[in-house]
């Protein structure tokens, strides 16, 4: 939405696992059009690299928050270090080569306080002793609304992980770094694990621990955001440039017993939006009309001279900024939440929020909601069946309807490259990994389906010489849909990813040895079954189809994006790979077994 100024359906990007269409009109390339030089540094998260951008050096995926891999123009860059303070790094490194001679466009988007709210060297020991106040909604029974607030998996007190909670290490620390973080949690985990909590007092340390990690995050993003303020003011550009600190949405810190993100509940829905704009905003001014980040793009080309095009859905803020809101503002803003099943499983819904009252539809549920946020600002207790609420229940839908008219909201997502498609032969794709590896990508159909598993059976393997080592193979997606071919704890292992769920189908403990082939099949079933030199180890396991294109994309002897099996399946490969193979699509028995026997 920050890129096209287009709602969700309309953009084609409406949930993790999408891919963004880069040749669509956007923000980046309106602005570059109009001579303004344009950089992306940070988190992406799109699948597909950045257009419109002069300059991009992105995470790969969500990226890890240690010691990342950088996408740019050039290929892969690993740096060392924590992602706060690269991020940070490159953003000045690339203001400090603009001469002043062109204006520029500069998103430096930060990875954090995104999960697991890993912190930086120096926020390690930031907050030890200190006891933060637990919300007032932190025990929340959600017995005032309907079945989906107490359906979801993103509760403090049962579904944080180890990795969350920092019992277990993350697993891309370097020596250096693994010795400050054991030295920062040990005392406390090894306290944890010797008073074996339970019930709410179990809770309350989740809690506690969640929020100190999370804020450790911030302030690392804080002292970036000082840096780069500093940069501005030292360098004379502070006079005339805007800067806009915002974020894609709100987030849950113990509120209603929840940590993530994703309902249309206030804390979530809410996002923070500070802009400093010297000569045109007052400083310290504050304005309470609706906005969103819908309108960011249409205030950039605004503030630049730029036409915004018709084709945009939000509305320039600048009068706003600068203290004169126009008499026909919106009243009303409207939210779409498509991802489920998905991660932490909250319900598909959509809804209308005035000034003083929130109307949420679940169509697959088939309830409503409805609340006064001027005597129920926590959303407790949903007053859509209260008959002194029929009015008010009334006029929202009425206006609801008018808004999905208005936003041209008919529950479909576009997909802004099917006019382009084109019928393409079979052909084979080649792609380098690390010690010589490549895999070979089988297309079919059409462009669009090189690297999409979704709905189809696929094979993975590789010629492998084991060094003893757990270790990634191969690995495609992340924490939402994806598959990890590898070894844990010593057992040959692929790990399935769909919506959010995981599956493991696991082999008998190798040895390390001379040459082997290892692979896993999935068949146009959804049954997975391991081999090892052309046999089938174990029974057939049913573990489906993946569901939806990973957002995540393909690594070879690692896995870089956001995590398929956790902590424990993404160590890079230690051993040698040959002949990596992924076949999305049928392969027959006759060409796994030549592939299978046939040593490199």
């Amino acid at each position: 939405m920050l890129l096209t100024g287009k709602y969700s359906h309309l953009n084609g990007f409406a949930q993790n696992g999408d891919r963004f269409d880069g040749s669509q009109q956007h923000i980046g390339k309106l602005l570059q059009q109009a001579g303004y030089r344009t950089a992306v540094i940070g988190k992406w998260h799109l699948e597909t690299d950045p257009t419109g951008f002069d300059h991009w050096q992105v995470l790969q995926g969500q990226g890890p928050y240690y010691n990342p891999v950088m996408l740019t123009h050039e290929g892969r860059r690993p740096i060392r270090g924590y992602v706060t303070e690269i991020i940070t790094d490159l953003t000045l490194d690339w203001l400090s080569r603009q001469d002043g001679s062109q204006p520029f466009f500069l998103l430096c988007w930060h990875k954090a306080p995104h999960r697991n709210w890993e912190p930086g060297p120096k926020q390690l020991d930031l907050y030890d002793g200190v006891e933060f106040p637990e919300p007032e909604t932190l025990f929340d029974d959600y017995r005032g609304r309907g079945s989906a607030a107490a359906r979801q998996e993103m509760t403090i007190a049962r579904d944080l992980t180890r990795h969350d909670l920092k019992l277990d290490p993350p697993h891309d620390l370097d020596a250096e770094q693994r010795i400050a973080w054991d030295a920062a949690y040990r005392d406390g985990n090894a306290a944890y694990e010797a008073a074996k909590l339970s019930g709410d007092e179990l809770t309350r340390w989740n809690y506690q621990r969640y929020v100190a990690d999370y804020l450790r995050c911030v302030a690392a993003v804080d002292e970036s955001v000082g840096r780069v303020l500093d940069h501005l003011d030292e360098t004379g550009l502070a006079k005339n440039t805007i800067v806009v600190y915002s974020s894609d949405q709100g987030w849950y810190l113990g509120e209603h017993g929840w940590y993530d993100k994703r309902w249309m509940y206030e804390e979530s829905f809410r996002t923070p939006l500070l802009i400093r704009w010297p000569g045109r905003i007052e400083p310290g001014s504050v304005n309470s009309d609706l906005c969103m980040n819908l309108d960011l793009p249409e205030t950039f080309l605004e503030a630049a001279g730029v036409p915004i095009p018709d084709d945009m859905q939000g509305r320039s803020l600048v009068p706003i900024l600068e203290g004169r809101t126009p008499d026909d503002w919106r009243r009303e803003v409207y939210y779409h939440y498509y991802e489920y099943p998905g991660p932490h499983m909250v319900a598909k819904h959509y809804g209308i929020r005035t000034e003083r009252h929130k109307l949420i539809r679940f169509p697959e549920l088939d309830e409503w909601e409805l609340y006064d946020l001027e005597k129920d600002p926590h959303e407790l207790t949903s007053v859509h069946a209260d008959p002194a609420y029929a009015e008010v229940r009334a006029d929202l839908e009425r206006r609801l309807e008018a808004l999905r008219q208005h936003y041209r909201d008919d529950d479909s997502v576009i997909d802004p490259s099917a006019a382009r498609r084109r019928s393409l032969p079979a052909e084979t794709v080649v792609r380098e990994g690390v010690d010589g590896a490549v895999v070979s990508l089988p297309i079919h159909h059409d462009s669009t389906e090189a690297n999409d598993p979704s709905q189809r059976p696929l094979t993975v393997g590789a010629w492998v010489e084991w060094s003893g080592d757990d270790g990634t193979l191969l690995a495609h997606g992340g924490e939402t849909h994806g598959y990890l071919l590898g070894v844990r704890d010593r057992r040959p292992t692929l790990s399935v990813r769909l919506d959010g769920r995981l599956q493991r189908v696991v082999g008998a403990p190798l040895e390390p040895s001379l040459p082997t082939h290892l692979a896993a099949r999935i068949d146009e079933r959804g049954r997975a079954v391991l081999m090892i030199d052309g046999r089938a180890v174990g029974d057939p396991v049913d573990v489906g189809l993946i569901r939806r294109r990973p957002a995540d994309g393909i690594d070879i002897g690692r896995d870089a994006g956001s995590s398929v099996d956790g902590v424990e399946g993404t160590r890079p490969w230690s051993g040698s790979l040959r002949d990596v193979r992924l076949i999305l699509g049928p392969m027959s028995d006759e060409a796994f077994a030549e592939w299978a026997t046939r040593r490199p």
